[in-house]
């Protein structure tokens, strides 16, 4: 079920959702999707936090219950309504935890978020993708659906076989392009660091991230980084999930991992 948090109103009830409510988290991990992706990719994730903390997810435009809504190509078009629902939602310790595109959505969000109060944001967490500042790469031409569908079953973590349906393809495909192009036009604007703990994970096989390029996370930040290899490739935490979380709330101090199990105060 399509819910979003207890306390959202407002921003959060159009951009957060969540499966599961909590009656009184003492955590929210509020998540952000890869490109083409949706608030369903982390719905499993329920099955590994505790009771304590509390699950939300973005839900871009032009998706899922959103679809019928123009996709948002452009960083800052994304970030700042992102950053005025996940601030409705700060009666609680925030953590943040972006994938991929999703990492740099993230970032932005807790600028925006740190801009308006440091403390705002307990944790940032960037999962498979290079810091913005590492590299500048060029706006590369927007590609062909084929050429889409045949990246997204290089990276893995999309059943592309759901694209053999024409239907289904003219409903997903524009969604993924439109994150390209957020992507691939989306520029780091220097400003302050951050400063919450940021950690950095990446997949051991990872074609998109050299460890190099996540390492470089490290100057997001004057608190504390921290950068955690797992094995596998882009996706590495659709395999790896019990063990991601489990480092997560290692990280966060909080005990009591099993879902039935109260998390420890922050």
């Amino acid at each position: 079920m399509n819910r979003t948090a207890s306390k959202a109103t407002g921003f959060a009830q159009q951009w957060l959702r969540s499966p599961k409510p909590r009656r009184r988290p003492r955590v929210r991990l509020v998540c952000f999707p890869h490109a083409g992706g949706s608030a369903r990719f982390f719905y499993p994730w329920l099955r590994d936090l505790p009771t304590r903390v509390e699950l939300l997810a973005a839900q871009y435009p032009g998706r899922d219950d959103r679809i019928d809504e123009p996709v948002i190509d452009r960083m800052e078009r994304l970030a700042d309504p992102l950053a005025e629902a996940v601030a409705e939602t700060a009666d609680v310790p925030l953590v943040l935890f972006g994938h991929s595109m999703g990492a740099s959505v993230a970032f932005e969000v807790a600028r925006r978020l740190e801009g308006r109060s440091v403390g705002l944001v307990r944790h940032l967490f960037v999962s498979a993708r290079p810091a913005p500042f590492s590299a500048d790469p060029a706006l590369r031409p927007v590609r062909d659906d084929d050429t889409l569908v045949r990246e997204l079953a290089r990276l893995g973590g999309t059943d592309t076989s759901l694209f053999d349906d024409p239907d289904v393809r003219a409903a997903l495909l524009p969604a993924v392009r439109g994150d390209y192009r957020l992507i691939e036009s989306y520029r780091y604007r220097p400003g302050p660091p951050l400063s919450c703990p940021v950690t950095a994970v990446v997949g051991s096989h990872d074609p998109e991230v050299p460890h190099p390029l996540a390492e470089a996370w490290n100057a997001a930040t004057t608190g504390t980084f921290t950068m955690r290899v797992m094995p596998g490739g882009h996706f590495y935490l659709s395999e790896r999930r019990p063990a991601l979380i489990a480092y997560l709330l290692t990280s966060l101090g909080l005990r009591g991992s099993h879902r039935d199990g109260p998390a420890s105060t922050p």
